[in-house]
């Protein structure tokens, strides 16, 4: 059974930082993107952030370049979202998330973590 499992939330300054972890199990991971999306109150899930297997590529969004970074271990099956800058509209539940890398739609899901910028 695949999991995964987000934590390091939790609330924080505007312009404070805060790592986000994704530790997955279940299957072996070889071939699958990672990703970070958000949902904040009242909109639709958008995407945050994706690396490849081989975490020589990375992806994204517009609104946290040059502010949030991707990476992996993937001999710990671990993935990270260090997020710095935070600004308020940052404020949502985060998630992990897995897809093959043929596919477009996301595979697995984990259960969330809120993150909470204050002005």
């Amino acid at each position: 059974q695949v999991q995964l499992v987000e934590s390091g939330g939790g609330l924080v300054q505007a312009g404070g930082s805060l790592r986000l972890s994704c530790a997955a199990s279940g299957r072996t991971f070889s071939g699958y993107v990672m990703g970070w999306l958000r949902q904040a109150p009242g909109k639709e899930r958008e995407f945050v952030a994706a690396i490849t297997w081989s975490g020589d590529t990375t992806y994204y969004a517009d609104s946290v370049k040059g502010r949030f970074t991707i990476s992996r271990d993937n001999a710990k099956n671990l993935v990270y979202l260090q997020m710095n800058s935070l600004k308020p509209e940052d404020t949502a539940v985060y998630y992990c998330a897995a897809r093959l890398v043929t596919r477009r739609f996301y595979d697995y899901w984990g259960q969330g973590t809120q993150v909470t910028v204050s002005s």
